[in-house]
């Protein structure tokens, strides 16, 4: 879910306390932070709201999570830390047209190495999720999230963890956002079967230019739903 104005500015509050501590204790790179408690404590703050905030600064690589051991400082300087948390705190939080675009940036070039990479599990997952969108829609039923996760699958058949990553990270916004503008109607849906069979089928012959016509294709009618959301 899009994190609200009041849970966005608590959640930033907490990053800039993070960094403040970081530099007022001299922290060192590859160092270890005080425990969660002792963080939400410090911060008063809720230990779920902490672990927010170190989980965005570990997705942006700038801590670095063990298991039974804590969290650690990353390796890369403070200077570069510092330039980064701030500008961490200075993302505004993306509009429904900027999570469709960076959607789009990351499936057309994903499809092409799923293409390319795709393992038989990997096939099956596709056809698997393909099934049950299909299911759902010739059931009149919302599908939003099978269709998403059928995209997850080629994200995953890509054998690009970043690829990956990016998508896991924004799919939950996209489909808070396809249900808020109501995206995928009864004949668009419909369409998207046979959009799906054919980005599947050139993934399965293993042939990355049609893999990525067929996905350009799919994404036509959703950039213009996209527009005609943020435009209106």
């Amino acid at each position: 879910m899009l994190i609200d104005s009041e849970l966005q500015v608590r959640h930033r509050k907490i990053i800039a306390d993070i960094k403040s501590l970081i530099n007022d204790k001299n922290y060192e790179p590859g160092e270890k932070l005080p425990s969660e408690r002792t963080l939400s404590e410090r911060f008063n703050v809720s230990r779920s709201n902490l672990r927010e905030a170190l989980q965005t600064l570990e997705y942006y690589g700038l801590v670095k999570s063990i298991p039974q051991s804590g969290t650690f400082v990353a390796d890369i300087g403070i200077t570069a830390l510092n330039g980064m948390i701030d500008d961490i705190l200075g993302l505004p939080v993306p509009s429904f047209k900027d999570l469709v675009e960076a959607r789009i940036f990351l499936e057309l070039k994903g499809v092409k190495l799923a293409a390319l990479r795709r393992s038989p599990s990997d096939l099956v997952n596709m056809e698997n999720a393909l099934a049950k969108y299909s299911e759902k829609v010739i059931r009149l039923e919302d599908a939003v999230q099978e269709d998403l996760l059928f995209h997850l699958a080629i994200a995953k058949a890509s054998a690009n963890p970043t690829v990956n990553s990016f998508m896991l990270k924004i799919t939950p916004e996209i489909i808070t956002n396809f249900e808020k503008h109501h995206v995928c109607d009864k004949d668009t849906a419909f369409m998207g079967i046979q959009e799906h069979k054919d980005i599947l089928d050139a993934i399965k012959e293993q042939d990355p230019d049609a893999a990525k016509a067929a996905m350009k294709k799919h994404f036509d009618v959703l950039y213009q739903y996209c527009y005609q959301a943020t435009t209106s």
